[in-house]
């Protein structure tokens, strides 16, 4: 039996910058900001004031029944949403595929934040009769993957991996892995999350890891630049569908690209802070060559972590020339995060995204608020300014507490 090959073949996105693909391109590629002062809740106590929101969000619309909408998280409803769009966008015919071999891989760092906060409150204030009987199932962290396969009526393989920032990759990865494997056709897959509450603010902030640049909103966020100060939280879902390449080429599916490559690692270093230099994460982005059968030479764009804070950026370079070499400076990297914020689970299959779409149109998208570059952050980091090129080879690099590293690689179709 020849090779199994995987294909992407529908994207949905539900970001800071753009809950549309088209205002989700346009925004990367002109390079505007999803950052500003959040609105979610009161933020007079708090340190950090700005965040990526996603507003005027209805999420009513994408469920079949919109009551559903109503016993679900915030963090669901996004990836309802997302999913919503990535099946619409791959042209699929759901009634025409084998439904026990589509599997759903939908992951979330966090889970039901907003749930959580809320019943517990509703605890503490009104007692233990006046807790929701919804609260678990709002809050489980498997219950975006869960609920949209019971929307689609997918019965293929069902996980949620949470492994913090690296979510999203981990679960394009192994819905990747599955299919390659033989049991699966194809996948609904990425991450969502939804964690703007006063207790991720809060938590975040006590970590001292977040931006407090709370007058300039639209700049805090500067990956590889001298004066970043953190990173920002950000919210939303980026999910993809994911076929087999035969099963996809049978209904002549539209194709973005090909998952040619995935490499996961750990750093088995620290709760929070990266191996200092970069070994787990550049061993990561081998692994992902290797399965795609690419040298570094080869490596046309790197789409970075890159979340502005300092150690994770500087180590983040050091990595990309642990796994490039010679040829790390001459490959282009930039940081997306600089537009869309840091949406922690979703992360990688918002990235992913843009990926896919910067292979499609030929753009790479920029690292905005790079004024002053960190001369430890020595890289091509395409600053303020998108690129025309031609790309044929992409890695897309994401890193979660806990030392949890995955990239992936995509490759153009010939």
């Amino acid at each position: 039996m020849s090779e199994r090959r995987v294909v992407l073949t529908g994207i949905g996105v539900v970001t800071p910058i753009g809950n549309d693909i088209p205002t989700f391109w346009q925004s990367l590629t002109e390079g505007r900001s999803g950052i500003s002062r959040f609105e979610a809740f009161d933020s007079t106590k708090f340190d950090c004031k700005i965040a990526g929101e996603i507003k005027n969000f209805s999420p009513a619309q994408y469920f079949k029944n919109p009551k559903s909408a109503k016993r679900t998280d915030r963090f669901t409803q996004f990836a309802m949403a997302a999913a919503k769009m990535a099946i619409a966008d791959s042209g699929i015919n759901l009634d025409q595929v084998d439904r026990n071999r589509f599997g759903v891989m939908i992951g979330s760092g966090i889970g039901g934040l907003y749930s959580m906060e809320e019943e517990c409150k509703r605890l503490l204030e009104r007692g233990p009769s006046r807790v929701s009987p919804f609260t678990i199932a709002m809050m489980i962290s498997n219950m975006a993957s869960g609920i949209v396969s019971m929307e689609y009526d997918l019965r293929g393989p069902n996980m949620c991996i949470v492994t913090a920032c690296a979510t999203a990759n981990n679960s394009l990865g192994e819905a990747w892995r599955i299919i390659k494997f033989g049991d699966a056709e194809g996948f609904v897959a990425g991450g969502c999350e939804a964690t703007i509450t006063p207790l991720g603010i809060g938590g975040f902030s006590a970590m001292k890891a977040v931006s407090l640049r709370n007058d300039e909103p639209e700049k805090a966020c500067r990956p590889f630049d001298r004066d970043r100060d953190g990173f920002i939280m950000s919210e939303g879902a980026g999910i993809m569908v994911l076929e087999e390449y035969e099963h996809a080429k049978r209904r002549g599916a539209p194709i973005y690209c090909e998952i040619a490559g995935y490499g996961c690692t750990a750093d088995a270093y620290h709760m929070t802070a990266p191996m200092p230099e970069g070994e787990g994460a550049g061993r990561a982005m081998t692994i992902a060559m290797g399965h795609g059968r690419v040298n570094p030479e080869d490596i046309d764009y790197i789409n970075a972590h890159a979340t502005s804070t300092g150690l994770g950026d500087i180590c983040e370079t050091k990595a990309i020339k642990l796994a490039l070499g010679d040829y790390a400076k001459k490959t282009m990297v930039s940081a997306t995060k600089s537009m869309t914020g840091h949406l922690l689970g979703a992360a990688g299959g918002v990235e992913l995204a843009a990926c896919a779409l910067a292979m499609k149109h030929g753009v790479v998208p920029p690292t905005i608020n790079l004024e002053n570059p960190d001369p430890e952050c020595d890289l091509d980091c395409v600053p303020n300014v998108a690129r025309e090129a031609k790309l044929k080879t992409v890695l897309s690099n994401s890193f979660g507490f806990g030392g949890h590293n995955a990239t992936l690689l995509i490759k153009a179709m010939e």
